[in-house]
C-alpha cells in the first residue's frame, strides 16, 4: 500500500491544529482512520515532519541476481522442466531452498514463460452420419 500524500497529511494536521472538527470527524472528512491522525501527531512530535517514514525492510530475496542468472542457464538447460524440478536443480546446483512461488516470481521477473512449445492441435472429432434404418439408430465415425 502506498503511504498517503504529504499534502493530505499536512491538510489534516491542519484541520486538528485548527481545532475544525472531531478527529472523528475530520477523519471521516479525509477518509483516514483516527489512528492515522494520532500517528501523524505524534510523528510530527517526534520527528518534526509529516514525510512517510522509509520502508521497514522485509525479508531478503534467496536467489542474488548472479544466482538468477544461473536460473536462466538452468532453464536453457532444460526448457520443458516443471516448476517443481527446477525448485530441486535451484537445490540441488545452488544450494538454495526456494519455495515454488519463489521460481515462479524468479521466471516471471526474468521474463521467463513456463509454456515453452505451442499447444497442439487435438485430435480432429470425426464427422458422424446421421442414424439410418441401414446402421439401426447407432452413430457411424467416417473413415
Amino acid at each position: 500500500m502506498r503511504a498517503y500524500p504529504v499534502e493530505l497529511r499536512e491538510r489534516v494536521v491542519e484541520a486538528v491544529d485548527q481545532q475544525q472538527e472531531t478527529v472523528a470527524r475530520i477523519a471521516q472528512i479525509f477518509g483516514v482512520t483516527e489512528r492515522y491522525i494520532y500517528k501523524l501527531l505524534r510523528q510530527r512530535q517526534e520527528r518534526g515532519d509529516l514525510s512517510p517514514l522509509p520502508h521497514g525492510g522485509g525479508a531478503r530475496p534467496k536467489l542474488s541476481e548472479e544466482k538468477k542468472e544461473k536460473v536462466v542457464a538452468l532453464v536453457a538447460k532444460v526448457p520443458d522442466a516443471t516448476l517443481a524440478e527446477l525448485r530441486g536443480e535451484i537445490k540441488k546446483r545452488l544450494r538454495v531452498e526456494v519455495s515454488m512461488g519463489t521460481v515462479w516470481k524468479v521466471l516471471d521477473s526474468l521474463g521467463l514463460t513456463r509454456k515453452k512449445r505451442p499447444v497442439a492441435r487435438g485430435r480432429q472429432i470425426p464427422q458422424r452420419e446421421r442414424p439410418s434404418k441401414r446402421n439401426s439408430g447407432r452413430w457411424r465415425a467416417d473413415g
